[in-house]
Parts: C-alpha cells; sequence; structure tokens
C-alpha cells in the first residue's frame, strides 16, 4: 500500500536546474548508448546507485509533498486529513491508469538507447504526450461529476464534502502530471536522472510553500483548508510540466533525439506504448482499486479507523516511495540491457537492487517498531479540543505499523522483480497477477469483516477488532504477491522479451 517546512528549499531546486540546463555528456556521444565510468563493475552496486540517487530525491521530494499536506492538514483539522487520503485514492483509481501508460514511455526510451537507436527516443516521447494531452483532457471533463463518484464510497456526508473539494483539485492537476510522466521518462530512460530530480523539485517545492500559505491563510490569503492543499498540489505540478517541456525542447537535444521533429502521431509506435503501457496502467487500476476499496471499507469502521489508516498509510509511504526511485533504476538498466541484448547483466543489475532493498526496508521495520510515538508527533493537533479527537486515532496507529513492517520486507520483492518485469516489457503477467491475487486475499475477506462485523462479534467474541483484521488481509496479499514476482522472474521468460521494433536494415543508427 501503496511537519515542518524545510528552510531555503528554493536553493538545491536552482541549483540542479542550472546544473542541467546546459549541454550533457551523454547528448555528446551519438549512436552509442550512456557512458558508464570505465571503473563500474556492469549490474554492480556503484553503477546502479549512482542511477538510482537522483531517482531517490526525487521520489523523496513527493513524500516530502505528502507528508508535508497531510501534517498541514491534520493540524488544521483532524477531518480534512481524513478525508485527504480516500480522495486520493479515488484520484489514483482513474489516475494510476492513465499514468501507468504515460510513464511507460521510459522503458522504450531505455530500450531504443541501449539499442544506440536515439533518433526513435523523441518519438517515443511525443507519443506519450499525445496520450498526456487526451487523458487530461478526460480529467477535466470529470470535474462536474466528482460529487456523484465519491459518493460511491459511503463515507459520512461531512467527510464527502471535504473528499469532493480535494479531488476537483486534484483532477486539475491530472494534466500537468501525465505530462511530467512523459518528459520524465524521456530523461530517466536515457540515465539522465538528475534532470528528473529537477523537475520533481521545483513543482515540490512551490507545493510545499502554497500549500503552507494557502491552508492557514496567510500572507493574506483567505484560509482554505483542504481546498488550498489541493489547490498548491495542481500548480506545483504545472510547473514541473512547464520545466520540464523547456528542458525536453532545448536545442541541443533536438537533433539527436528528434524531440521536436519527432512530433508526428505514428500509429504503430502508439500502438506498442498501449500494448505494453497499458498493461501496465491496468495493473495500477487494479492495485489502486483494491486498495481503494480497502480503504473504503476501513472507513466504514469510523472516523477513528479511517485517520488510523490514513496515517499509518502516510508513513509507510513517506518510507516507501524513495524504493520506487531505486525501483525505477533498476526497470532502466533492465531494459538498457536488453537493448543491448546483455539479460545477464540485466539479472544481475535486479539482484544487486533486491540487497540493497532488502538492507533498507529492514532499517525502517526497526522504526516502525521501536518508535512509533516519534513517529506520530508530527500529526498530533495543538489544541486541546483536536488533541481529544485525534487521541482514539493514536491509539490504532501503532498496531497498523506491525503489518506495515510486516509488508515492508516483501515490498522490498514486489518492488525489485515487478520493476526488472516492467523493465522487459513482462506487463500482462502483472497486470494479472495484481488481479488474481488482490480480490481473494485482500478485498473480499476486509469487506465480509467489515460489513458482518457484529454477527462475527457474536459468533466469535475473541476475534478482536475489524481493522486489524482488515490489515492482516492487505498484508497477507503483499507477502504472496512478493513470492510470484520471484516466481516469475526466476523462470526467465522476461529475458527474451522487447518493446521496440526490430530495427530495419537502412536504419541510420
Amino acid at each position: 500500500m501503496r511537519d515542518e517546512l524545510p528552510t531555503n528549499t528554493g536553493l538545491p531546486a536552482l541549483s540542479l536546474i542550472a546544473a542541467t540546463s546546459g549541454s550533457e555528456p551523454q547528448d555528446a556521444t551519438p549512436h552509442h548508448a550512456p557512458a558508464r565510468c570505465p571503473q563500474m563493475v556492469p549490474g554492480g552496486s556503484r553503477e546502479l546507485l549512482q542511477l538510482a540517487l537522483p531517482l531517490i530525491l526525487s521520489q523523496s521530494f513527493m513524500t516530502i509533498q505528502i507528508a508535508i499536506d497531510r501534517v498541514l492538514l491534520s493540524r488544521h483539522n483532524p477531518d480534512e486529513v481524513a478525508a485527504a487520503f480516500p480522495a486520493v485514492m479515488l484520484f489514483w483509481l482513474p489516475f494510476g491508469l492513465l499514468q501507468g501508460v504515460a510513464a511507460y514511455v521510459s522503458t522504450f526510451v531505455a530500450q531504443y538507447t541501449g539499442a544506440a537507436r536515439p533518433h526513435r527516443v523523441g518519438p517515443a516521447v511525443w507519443q506519450g504526450l499525445y496520450f498526456a494531452g487526451g487523458g487530461g483532457v478526460l480529467f477535466l471533463a470529470m470535474i462536474p461529476l466528482a460529487a456523484d463518484f465519491v459518493a460511491l464510497a459511503g463515507h459520512a456526508p461531512e467527510l464527502q464534502q471535504l473528499e469532493v473539494i480535494y479531488w476537483q483539485y486534484l483532477a486539475a492537476a491530472a494534466l500537468p502530471m501525465l505530462i511530467v510522466a512523459a518528459v520524465n521518462g524521456f530523461f530517466s530512460g536515457r540515465g539522465q536522472t538528475w534532470t528528473v530530480l529537477a523537475i520533481d523539485a521545483v513543482g515540490t517545492v512551490v507545493n510545499a510553500a502554497l500549500a503552507l500559505v494557502l491552508i492557514f491563510g496567510y500572507l493574506g490569503f483567505p484560509e482554505m483548508g483542504i481546498a488550498g492543499a489541493g489547490l498548491s498540489t495542481a500548480l506545483g505540478a504545472w510547473a514541473s510540466a512547464l520545466l520540464g517541456l523547456v528542458l525536453f525542447f532545448r536545442p541541443q537535444l533536438r537533433t539527436q533525439f528528434r524531440t521536436l521533429t519527432g512530433w508526428r502521431f505514428e500509429r504503430e509506435l502508439f500502438g506498442r506504448l498501449l500494448r505494453f503501457g497499458g498493461p501496465a496502467g491496468i495493473q495500477m487500476f487494479l492495485d489502486v482499486l483494491a486498495f481503494t476499496l480497502f480503504t473504503v471499507f476501513v472507513g466504514r469502521l469510523g472516523m477513528a479507523a479511517m485517520g488510523a489508516t490514513s496515517i499509518a498509510i502516510t508513513l509507510n509511504m513517506i518510507t516507501f516511495l524513495p524504493m520506487i526511485g531505486l525501483g525505477q533504476a533498476i526497470s532502466i538498466l533492465v531494459g538498457q540491457r536488453l537493448g543491448e541484448d546483455r539479460p545477464d547483466i540485466a539479472e544481475r543489475t535486479t539482484y544487486t537492487g533486491l540487497w540493497w532493498m532488502c538492507g533498507y526496508m529492514w532499517f525502517i521495520v526497526v522504526i516502525y517498531l521501536t518508535l512509533p510515538g516519534m513517529l506520530l508527533m508530527p500529526f498530533e493537533p495543538d489544541t486541546a479540543a483536536e488533541q481529544a479527537k485525534f487521541a482514539p486515532i493514536a491509539a490504532i496507529v501503532p498496531h497498523l505499523l506491525i503489518c506495515v513492517a510486516i509488508y515492508s520486507l516483501a515490498d522490498s520483492m514486489n518492488l525489485t522483480f515487478a520493476f526488472a518485469l516492467r523493465g522487459a516489457g513482462d506487463t500482462q503477467f502483472v497486470t494479472w497477477l495484481t488481479f488474481l491475487l488482490a480480490w481473494p486475499l485482500m478485498v473480499i475477506p476486509s469487506y465480509l469483516v467489515v460489513e458482518y462485523r457484529d454477527v462475527l462479534a457474536v459468533r466469535f467474541p475473541t476475534m478482536g477488532e475489524p481493522i486489524y483484521w482488515a490489515w492482516g488481509f492487505a498484508t497477507l496479499h503483499i507477502v504472496v504477491m512478493s513470492i510470484c514476482f520471484l516466481c516469475r522472474f526466476r523462470h526467465g521468460k522476461w529475458k527474451t522479451m522487447r518493446v521496440i521494433e526490430p530495427p530495419p536494415e537502412n536504419d541510420a543508427s
């Protein structure tokens, strides 16, 4: 399952822009894969971490953004932080489907780069931009339907009102977020992950600064609460999108990668983006659908259960999202190595990533289990009245963190092997696995323990609280999924898969 503002946050972002706005070493070596330091062992830790570090930092910016919004909302009104999480899940339900396709541009770019065919990179990104434009317009058309969409969750009327406000602002942010997904794929797929960091950093800085001002009404602005959090998210997304497009259209990239002249719509290339990226998007949709239903069921247990779930998942995301950056690096290197026809090095890279994932997750697990009180401190409200509302939430969170600790270890395998398979193009298996496991192991059992909690409490008086059973089913789902991903990777079918077309005999590369 998927605070205090830092000072001087503008300086790192500006310095990153300066560092990535000039000529880049990779661009000066046409018709070759990205140059790597000769001291690096192919598939080793140094190669992986050098690529992953900016992506980890980039995901950390996203983590900061999420944490700031949640903490500021919890200090403003605990009901708002309880509403923010289900609203985000309801937004990601359709958005994840679209973003999975747009972001899959990175796999095309990685394999074209590994195959030394840079002139095909720009057209691949353009297909992602066309898809992003269509998806963003679709979300804008859904804004008037927000109330009906949110009502499907069946939450309390006061919670629904807040959820609708937040969801509408997130829908307005969908277009720039999809543009960022496609443009970031251009840079990350070629190994220029520091540029990705710069793009994401700018959006985070804009979002964080505006959230503080708009939620509480500082500097003469009206106090907007959860609407301010949503508006700051949308404006931050547009800041990232505009910066990404400016960097994408730089003159030194236009000739080699055809970032400007490759604008034409290519039906066959667009079709392959949908063929391989579509299952990746569907997998995100199914995954978010499962966890959205999970949060809907938990929300029916009351505000305390929903608030505790929101905080527990937020704490999980703070530690989990940076590892997505490492997973993205694994996917990029697997794609590049398969483009070079070196699946042996791709396999070595994957297992190197697994060791780093496991080591990090064990460190996080110790924190979850030993310092739950400290982790809760940033979420505690200031006033006595709000503290009284927060107390039942705080009593539940430490127990939920036990489940988070267990499934975090399983997620180290999930992230490693799922990203490796995606980098090869084995997206259909990932999609089917998500569908076949989530419902019988998590969704249906969670529904039953919530819907029939009174009956179960009479028949099994010692069974405990339904929220803990629901979280136990979620943990079981993630553990079983990790075992399945391991078996699929070891089977080795991914080694023969490619998402790019074979080069023609007269290919210019």
